[in-house]
């Protein structure tokens, strides 16, 4: 449990974090060029250790639960024409 908690005190200066890299990127796509022959890029990866069956983790920079995903990235591709997606951790 006390790692659990360090681990959270660790995303608490997040917010920071992400209005910094939100504000750098500004409205525009964060994806310049990675697989943009597909409509979303989304990664999965199995490991052996986690806690709980999956993870969804933010990449676009714009959940309100980061370092979470909640989904913002499909206002933000709609938006701006980027393809960013999610990526996916789950048990092996």
């Amino acid at each position: 449990a006390r790692a659990r908690a360090a681990g959270r005190a660790k995303v608490a200066g997040a917010p920071r974090a992400l209005a910094r890299c939100a504000a750098a990127a500004a409205d525009g796509p964060i994806n310049p060029a990675v697989r943009k022959d597909e409509p979303k890029v989304v990664d999965a990866v199995a490991v052996p250790d986690i806690d709980g069956p999956k993870g969804v983790f933010c990449r676009c920079w714009r959940s309100g639960t980061f370092p979470n995903c909640d989904g913002s990235h499909m206002a933000h591709n709609k938006a701006t024409g980027d393809n960013v997606g999610p990526l996916i951790i789950s048990k092996e």
